[in-house]
């Protein structure tokens, strides 16, 4: 199973980034969980710059943008290998 965290206060990037990656979780049939991280110390944890992020399996995949659903589907597919 994956762990997807959504790093950010819940802007409305914040919600683009979650609704992105459900949209490739659900199109691809993978078994995930996505969370939603908003407490700042523990988004200081990963190697951010600016929010939104995006974390799969402990890995910061993206930071300070909302990625495509390419790139996601890419970086999902690089987890599950």
């Amino acid at each position: 199973m994956l762990t997807i965290k959504v790093l950010g206060s819940g802007c409305v990037n914040c919600q683009n980034v979650e609704r992105v990656a459900r949209k490739v979780v659900a199109g691809l049939g993978v078994d995930a969980v996505i969370v939603k991280v908003t407490a700042w110390p523990e988004i200081q944890k990963y190697p951010i710059l600016a929010t939104p992020g995006l974390v799969i399996n402990e890995k910061l995949v993206c930071g300070g943008r909302v990625p495509t659903e390419a790139e996601v589907t890419t970086w999902l597919a690089d987890a599950l290998a």
